[in-house]
């Protein structure tokens, strides 16, 4: 999609500008939250919170994740069934010790009170923490029955550290995203992401922002790989397409931009900023009409800011300079 000689002017870099690569940002998958918004929440005092970090079942924090929520709930609920901190490190110490693989029981397993007994979900099944005992979970008499299991079938074993690895990969993803927020050194951040999907192939947002990563240290290949990753992992992953899209206007191949881009407006057709990039880049190819139409799509979905000032100068611009009518602007372009 070359420019031929004779067509409209570059575009402009301010217009480029916009072009940006996309990730999963903290906002979305690890929100901070204050020591006051966990109490508020859970609705516990700061004199509970405290209490549980002296016990050592939480860590003390100044910010809390979505991960920390997680163990802080389960807390609640234990404390709401009036189960004693003693009886809970009991329990925690007995999971740490039965179940390879988990390091945090209280985020990384389902802990809940079934009736008066204490229950954990362990690969889809329930088991009495202390005992190491399964839980049938059929009928009222079956569940009285316990079934001893001194060491786990293989198959179960198995399933536990795959769901041990997903949860560190998890935790890996949400620490690439703190450290990029913060600011880190990107060997940093690129460790945290590249041990996210060595634990879990199949988290597409790390592999996103694994890409990103490469993006902006511009090796190209690793980001393309990763963005490719991410879309084996998610077909539908629009953010994956548009990143690609990006990468490769930014690598001088336009042709595969736009693909990439219609790809990711197949999913999501009110992506605004893959109708502005999609503007440029048929701008700059001289196909003023598809240009037009998505600098009007753009603003229809963005007609406010900065960027939706450039880009109406834009289609003033490419209306004077391809010579267009009134009447070819009233008949949609």
């Amino acid at each position: 999609m070359q420019r031929p000689a004779g067509s409209v002017n570059p575009v402009p870099e301010e217009a480029r500008a916009r072009a940006r690569i996309a990730t999963v940002t903290e906002a979305t998958i690890a929100r901070e939250y204050t020591r006051e918004d966990v109490c508020r929440l859970l609705h516990i005092s700061e004199t509970v919170l405290a209490t549980w970090e002296r016990h050592g079942f939480v860590e003390r924090r100044r910010y809390y994740f979505l991960r920390d929520l997680v163990a802080l709930k389960t807390l609640t609920q234990l404390r709401k069934s009036r189960v004693r901190a003693e009886r809970i490190r009991r329990i925690l110490d007995s999971l740490l010790a039965r179940l390879a693989g988990v390091r945090d029981p209280l985020s990384e397993l389902k802990i809940y009170c079934d009736g008066r007994r204490i229950a954990v979900q362990v690969a889809g099944r329930k088991m009495e923490p202390l005992s190491g005992q399964l839980l049938l979970d059929f009928d009222r008499d079956a569940m009285r029955r316990l079934i001893e299991f001194p060491t786990a079938p293989a198959e179960q074993a198995e399933a536990l550290a795959a769901e041990a690895r997903k949860r560190q990969g998890e935790s890996w993803f949400e620490k690439g995203v703190a450290l990029e927020h913060s600011g880190a050194p990107l060997t940093e951040t690129l460790a945290a992401y590249r041990k996210a999907v060595e634990l879990d192939p199949g988290t597409a947002g790390a592999w996103l922002n694994l890409g990103t990563v490469y993006f902006n240290q511009r090796q190209w290949e690793q980001a393309e790989a990763s963005y490719r990753k991410a879309l084996e992992v998610r077909a539908d992953y629009g953010l994956a397409h548009y990143n690609l899209g990006n990468l490769y206007d930014e690598t001088g191949r336009p042709m595969e931009a736009v693909e990439q881009y219609k790809k990711a407006l197949e999913i999501d057709p009110s992506y605004a900023d893959a109708h502005y990039n999609l503007a440029l880049l048929y701008q700059s190819a001289s196909e003023p009409l598809s240009a037009l139409r998505h600098w009007r799509i753009y603003l229809r979905l963005e007609p406010a800011g900065y960027w939706a000032g450039v880009a109406r100068r834009e289609m003033v611009r490419l209306r004077h300079e391809t010579g267009f009518s009134a009447a070819a602007r009233k008949s949609g372009v």
